[in-house]
């Protein structure tokens, strides 16, 4: 597989939140170790952050939700594959394809309800790429934000630490504007900027 592909599936095993050593992985796209490491370094570089638990027992951890590729088939491209089988004349190959049809409708075809999620999750993880990555590089957030009962309110933020709290993602940030901690969330950010200003 390309570099391309082999990072993908990277990700698609790390979003399922288990926590992977570099040999398992390595092992999983029969790559070397090194390998697994540029991976890692490729994805940094688009903004997708991938944590290292370090000890005997350490790997790497994905602690955000991205939005991944569609790499699945459509219902409306199984119909197509439906033409074909009804079309085909040899009826081994007809039996052969019929099988490819049952394999993809059972493990691969995406419905309406995964395409709702799809958007309702994407502006949440560009928030949390950003976020994530003003953390990492210590570097000031400017933030619309929503308070109930206040409505919108400029604040800028030195983000600290991500979490997830009750089905939904927050940020821990020190609020220039208050002068204290405050928790941010992520649904509730209007409009986010990464500032170049950097905070100790």
């Amino acid at each position: 597989m390309s570099k391309i592909s082999n990072v993908l599936t990277m990700l698609e095993l790390l979003e399922t939140g288990r926590k992977y050593s570099i040999s398992e992985l390595s092992k999983k796209l029969e790559v070397s170790d090194r390998m697994i490491r540029v991976y890692k370094d490729e994805a940094e570089k688009a903004g997708i952050y991938i944590d290292t638990i370090m000890g005997p027992y350490g790997g790497y951890v994905l602690n955000q939700s991205i939005r991944m590729p569609i790499r699945k088939f459509s219902k409306e491209e199984s119909k197509i594959l439906l033409d074909y089988i009804k079309n085909e004349k040899d009826s081994e190959r007809r039996e052969k394809l019929k099988s490819l049809q049952d394999k993809i409708n059972s493990s691969y075809i995406r419905n309406n309800d995964d395409v709702i999620s799809d958007k309702l999750t994407d502006e949440i993880g560009k928030k949390y790429n950003v976020l994530t990555r003003a953390i990492k590089e210590k570097r000031k957030v400017k933030i619309l934000y929503y308070s109930y009962g206040k409505g919108e309110n400029e604040r800028i933020i030195d983000p600290a630490e991500m979490f997830l709290f009750q089905d939904g993602w927050y940020c821990a940030a020190f609020c220039e504007r208050k002068q204290d901690i405050r928790h941010f969330e992520l649904k509730r950010i209007i409009k986010y900027e990464l500032l170049d200003e950097k905070y100790e």
